[in-house]
């Protein structure tokens, strides 16, 4: 025995309304967003209390650009 669901047509309407009008007004508040708080791509900011000489970071840190040895795991 199957149930039938009846779903009246204003049901309808209203759920493509209201699907369009969600879509245009987070898309208008999302262009006001990007335009009040605009993305800024560069280098990132040092944490506080870190030394800012090339030559201490290049001590601290091993070179990205070659792997460990096997032997520096001893």
């Amino acid at each position: 025995m199957g149930m039938v669901v009846v779903i009246s047509l204003p049901f309808i309407l209203f759920s493509i309304l209201l699907g369009f009008g969600c879509y245009f007004l987070g898309r208008a508040k999302g262009r006001k967003e990007m335009y009040t708080n605009a993305q800024v791509f560069g280098s990132p900011t040092p944490p506080p209390g870190s030394s800012t000489s090339a030559a201490a970071a290049a001590a601290s840190y091993p070179s990205p650009y070659f792997k460990p040895q096997n032997s520096d795991n001893v």
